[in-house]
């Protein structure tokens, strides 16, 4: 079951903390806006979407994960 959720990063210590999270999780995790898709667990590609609206889709659960997704979900 594919997770979807609308988060937006605006600091690098943000995308720090979201990397991390990503990182402990066993399953993939995609970061999308418009066309561009990079991986979550890659801090370069997190940064170089920084202070978008980005829609995340995981391939699992992960509690920790999800505690930061809530963190930073755009209403």
């Amino acid at each position: 079951m594919e997770a979807k959720k609308l988060i937006k990063l605006t600091a690098p210590e943000e995308a720090q903390e979201f990397v991390n999270a990503a990182s402990t999780c066993d399953f993939d995790i995609d970061m999308r806006f418009n066309k561009v898709i990079v991986d979550a667990k890659s801090f370069l590609g997190v940064l170089s979407l920084m202070s978008y609206p980005v829609m995340i889709f995981s391939q699992g659960n992960n509690s920790e994960f999800d505690k930061v997704l809530e963190k930073y979900a755009v209403c």
